[in-house]
C-alpha cells in the first residue's frame, strides 16, 4: 500500500499487485523498453499490459478520470526508483484509443467550454498547441490525459444522479449547485468537467454562460438529446433563484425577530423597560419586512405554479392533437354511407340464409309425408294392442259394504272380511308395487291394534 497524491483534495492508499514485492520481477518492469518491439514482442507486450491495467485500476479506485506522468511517477516510486517506461506506456494507450489528451478531448466537443477559461481543463494550452504543430511524440510530466472508459462511466453515473435527485424538475442548474449535487460522484472540479464534456459529446447536456454564471441543462428521461436553452428556461431559472433567495432571507428575518423578542424579555426582567421597548420596535420592523418578503415569495411561487400548469396543459393539448390525428387516420376510409351499405349487405345475406334453411327443411318434410302417415298408423296399432294384452295390476274394488265394528274377539274376522278377494287371474306385478301394498297393510294392522286397546276402556266406562 502506497499513498496516492493524484488528487489535490484527496489522499488515499492504493493497493498494488502482489508482484510489487518481487525484486526480480519489478526490476524487469521498471526497466525501459527496447527501441524496437520486434526484438522481444512477448516482454514488450507483458510490460505494456501490466502498466496499462495498473494505471486503470489506480484511476478507478481513486474515482478520477485524468492522470499525468508526474503523478504516476510519485505513485509508482519503489525504493527510490521510478518506472522508466511509463512514457512509452502512455503513448501506446493513446494510440489504442484508451486515453486522450485533455486538450484534444475538450476540443472535440462542439461547445463553448474553451471560452470559459477553466484552469483545470486548459493547463498548458500553448504547449499543447506547439506540440501538436511540431509533431512532438514525447510525453511531458504535466501533460494531462483522460481515460475514455472511465469518463464514460462517470458521465453515466452523473446523469443518473441528476435524474434521481429532487432538482430533476429544474430545467437549469448552476455549476455550483451541480458541484454540490455530484460531490459524492465527482471528487473534484476536473472530474466533473470531464464528465460534463462527455455528456455534451453524447448530446445529453448543454452548458452556457448567463450573466457571467455557468449554467447546465440536462436531458430529461425518454429524450434522445437535450434541447437548447430557451428564454423560457432562463426565465424559470431566474424565478427559481429568486424563490430560493427570498426563502433564505425570510428565514433569516424570522430568526432575527425571535432574537429581538428574547432580548426584550431579558431586559424586561432586569427592569430596563426602555431598552426592552426598543428591541420590541426592532422586532416589529423586522416582522413587517418579513411579511413583505413573504408576499413577494408567494407571488413568485404563484408564477412558477402557473408555468408548471401551463406545461401540463401543453402536454394535454399535444396528447389531444395526437389522439385526433390518430382517430382521423383510423377513420380515413370509413364513412356513414359505407357503414349503412355494409349493414344492408349483412341483412341481405342473413335473409338469404334463412330462405335457404327454410327451403331445405320444407323439402325434407314433403318427401316423407307418406312415410310419416304409415308410421303414425303403426304406432297407434301398437298402443292399442299393448292396452288389451296388459293385465290389471290392481285388485277389483269390493262391492259389498264393510261390517260394523264388533267385539275384540271377532276383530280378526272383521279384518279378513274387509279385505278384497284375492284375484285368481294371472297378472304381472313388480316388486316395488308389492312393497307398497305390504306397507299399506302393515299400517292398517297398526291402526286396528291401537283401536283394540282403547275398546275395553270404553266398555268399562259404559258399564259404570
Amino acid at each position: 500500500m502506497v499513498p496516492s497524491n493524484l488528487g489535490e483534495e484527496m489522499s488515499t492508499e492504493v493497493t498494488l499487485p502482489p508482484e510489487w514485492e518481487d525484486d526480480e520481477r519489478m526490476n524487469f518492469l521498471f526497466s525501459d523498453f527496447k527501441e524496437n518491439r520486434d526484438v522481444n514482442t512477448k516482454d514488450w507486450d507483458s510490460k505494456i499490459d501490466f502498466w496499462t491495467s495498473l494505471i486503470l485500476k489506480i484511476c478507478r479506485s481513486r474515482g478520477t478520470v485524468c492522470f499525468n506522468l508526474q503523478e504516476l511517477n510519485k505513485i509508482f516510486q519503489r525504493k527510490g526508483f521510478v518506472p522508466l517506461g511509463l512514457g512509452t506506456v502512455i503513448q501506446c494507450m493513446a494510440r489504442c484509443g484508451k486515453i486522450q489528451r485533455e486538450s484534444e478531448f475538450a476540443a472535440n466537443v462542439d461547445c463553448g467550454w474553451v471560452s470559459w477559461g477553466f484552469g483545470l481543463l486548459l493547463v498548458k494550452p500553448l504547449k499543447w498547441t506547439f506540440s501538436t504543430l511540431l509533431g512532438s511524440s514525447g510525453v511531458t510530466l504535466e501533460e494531462s490525459f483522460v481515460v475514455i472508459e472511465l469518463v464514460k462511466e462517470k458521465a453515466a453515473e452523473l446523469l443518473g444522479v441528476y435524474w434521481s435527485s429532487p432538482v430533476a424538475n429544474c430545467s437549469l442548474l448552476s455549476f455550483q449547485e451541480l458541484q454540490t449535487l455530484s460531490s459524492h460522484v465527482c471528487i473534484d472540479e476536473s472530474t466533473l468537467c470531464m464528465a460534463l464534456l462527455q455528456l455534451q459529446r453524447e448530446k445529453q447536456v448543454t452548458v452556457s454562460l448567463h450573466e457571467g454564471e455557468k449554467i447546465v441543462k440536462f436531458s430529461q428521461p425518454g429524450q434522445d438529446r437535450v434541447s437548447l436553452v430557451s428564454d423560457v428556461d432562463l426565465g424559470i431559472y431566474q424565478l427559481q433563484r429568486s424563490e430560493r433567495l427570498l426563502e433564505v432571507r425570510v428565514e433569516a428575518l424570522g430568526l432575527e425577530a425571535e432574537k429581538c423578542k428574547e432580548e426584550a424579555r431579558v431586559l424586561l426582567r432586569e427592569g430596563k423597560k426602555s431598552q426592552a421597548l426598543r428591541y420590541l420596535r426592532s422586532r416589529k420592523r423586522v416582522e413587517r419586512k418579513a411579511d413583505r418578503l413573504n408576499a413577494q415569495l408567494e407571488n413568485v411561487k404563484g408564477i412558477l405554479d402557473r408555468i408548471a400548469n401551463s406545461e401540463t396543459d401543453k402536454l394535454v393539448i399535444q396528447a389531444y392533437q395526437a389522439g385526433v390525428s390518430a382517430l382521423r387516420l383510423s377513420l380515413k376510409d370509413g364513412t356513414v354511407e359505407g357503414a349503412e351499405s355494409l349493414v344492408d349487405q349483412i341483412q341481405e345475406l342473413c335473409d338469404t340464409q334463412d330462405e335457404v334453411n327454410q327451403t331445405l327443411a320444407g323439402g325434407a318434410l314433403n318427401s316423407t309425408d307418406a312415410d310419416t302417415d304409415e308410421l303414425e298408423d303403426e304406432l297407434r296399432s301398437l298402443l292399442e294392442n299393448s292396452t288389451l294384452d296388459r293385465p290389471s295390476t290392481l285388485p277389483e274394488v269390493p262391492s259389498h259394504p264393510l261390517s260394523p265394528v264388533r267385539e275384540s274377539g271377532s276383530l280378526c274376522d272383521d279384518l279378513l272380511c274387509a279385505l278384497p278377494l284375492v284375484p285368481q287371474s294371472q297378472f304381472n306385478i313388480t316388486d316395488e308395487e308389492l312393497d307398497k301394498e305390504l306397507s299399506r297393510l302393515t299400517l292398517a294392522d297398526t291402526c286396528l291394534q291401537q283401536k283394540d286397546r282403547t275398546s275395553p276402556v270404553k266398555r268399562a266406562e259404559s258399564a259404570q
